[in-house]
């Protein structure tokens, strides 16, 4: 689907943290991990060496997955044990998964070089998770197909009162989730941007707006006013340390 060549589209960046046990023998921080989280920095670097590898070809490149590139098990292991000020640090790579021309790349980029070193062309049954934008698409494609109009009316709604109340007002409750439009299946083809099949096998009734209320300052008698809430502390302290990205327990018989 159609995408600005200049701009990365929203994606799921998952920050990852290392766990390894602290003892009273070995306590100093290192400022990097070959586990770090990709860095803003890191992440405009990625999507300029793409965005400059498919230069003219790039109008509707679509980033759906931006992350670390992990290394191997046993390459972070020896370097747990054998890392110093002179080692050599891991090298910094990272996985995105791009859609370009209804093709799925899986890529996976050296950011030291700042080179690709490897696209290959995902030919699997599955496809990667959707965009923000894509969702947005797909949201609004029923709101001017005729059918989904037809299946508004049959429901004994007026669709111009529906939408306005239904996304501004929630239709007279603040709980617009318990009034949901049911039996209706949108299959919707994201490489067309159009709806490819539709289906209304349920006529199911918009259930009415009175007694949706749901919210702790609204409610009576027995269900309010409620009690004050409860605080829990820990006299001695959290049983872990937060150091940059790793986690570190306090208590080091948890890894005898």
């Amino acid at each position: 689907m159609a995408s600005t060549s200049k701009k990365l589209l929203p994606f799921f960046l998952f920050s990852i943290f290392s766990f390894s046990p602290i003892s009273s023998r070995r306590r100093h921080y290192h400022h990097y991990h070959p586990l770090d989280p990709l860095t803003p920095s890191e992440l405009n670097i990625i999507g300029s060496i793409i965005l400059r590898s498919y230069a003219g070809s790039n109008h509707n490149l679509t980033f759906h997955y931006v992350g670390l590139d992990e290394p191997d098990k046993p390459d972070i292991l020896s370097w747990l044990s054998n890392h110093n000020s002179t080692s050599n640090p891991q090298p910094r790579r990272a996985f995105v998964i791009t859609r370009l021309n209804k093709q799925t790349h899986e890529i996976i980029l050296d950011l030291s070089t700042k080179s690709i070193i490897s696209d290959q062309l995902y030919s699997g049954h599955s496809y990667p998770v959707l965009t923000l934008e894509e969702q947005t698409v797909a949201n609004e494609l029923p709101l001017t197909h005729p059918p989904f109009l037809e299946s508004i009316k049959v429901r004994g709604l007026n669709y111009l009162m529906w939408y306005v109340l239904a996304t501004l007002l929630g239709d007279g409750t603040v709980n617009l989730y318990v009034r949901p439009l049911e039996g209706i299946t949108v299959v919707v083809d994201l490489d067309k941007v159009k709806i490819k099949e539709y289906y209304d096998n349920l006529e199911v009734p918009v259930s009415k707006a009175e007694d949706t209320e749901y919210r702790l300052s609204a409610q009576k008698p027995p269900f309010g006013p409620h009690l004050n809430g409860a605080t829990i502390m820990q006299l001695d302290g959290p049983g872990f340390v937060i150091e940059g990205h790793s986690i570190r327990s306090v208590t080091p018989s948890l890894h005898d």
